[in-house]
C-alpha cells in the first residue's frame, strides 16, 4: 500500500469543500485548482474527487446543478451546503491538529 496516496484519499473532502466554501466548481476545475494551488504536489486524480463528491452530495454536504455551457453542453456545478461548512470546520481542525502532532513528534525525534 502507498502511504503517500492513502494520505491523499483521506484528505480530498477536506480539499474539495475548501475550494466549493469560496466558489462553486466542477470537477475538472477542483481538479485543476488542486494541481494549481500544490504545486504540482498533490496527485489527486479525477475519479478520485469524482468519488468524493458523490459521497458528499449522498450526505448532503454539497449540492449539484447543471449549467449550460455553450449551445449545447452542460457542465454540472457543486455547491457547498450548511453541513458541509460544519463538516469543514471540523475537517480543518482535525487535519491542523493532526498534521501539528505528527510534525512535533518527527521534531522530537530527530536526532
Amino acid at each position: 500500500m502507498n502511504g503517500r496516496n492513502y494520505f491523499i484519499n483521506g484528505i480530498t473532502e477536506l480539499l474539495i469543500l475548501s475550494i466549493l466554501k469560496r466558489s462553486d466548481s466542477y470537477v475538472y476545475e477542483i481538479f485543476k485548482t488542486i494541481q494549481e494551488y500544490s504545486g504540482g504536489l498533490l496527485d489527486i486524480s479525477q475519479n478520485t474527487i469524482y468519488t468524493a463528491t458523490y459521497k458528499l452530495e449522498s450526505e448532503n454536504k454539497i449540492s449539484e446543478y447543471s449549467k449550460l455551457v455553450g449551445r449545447k453542453r452542460t457542465r454540472v456545478y457543486y455547491h457547498i451546503e450548511g453541513p458541509g461548512l460544519a463538516a469543514l470546520d471540523d475537517l480543518t481542525d482535525n487535519y491542523i491538529n493532526t498534521t501539528t502532532g505528527v510534525q512535533n513528534i518527527i521534531n522530537s525525534l530527530k536526532g
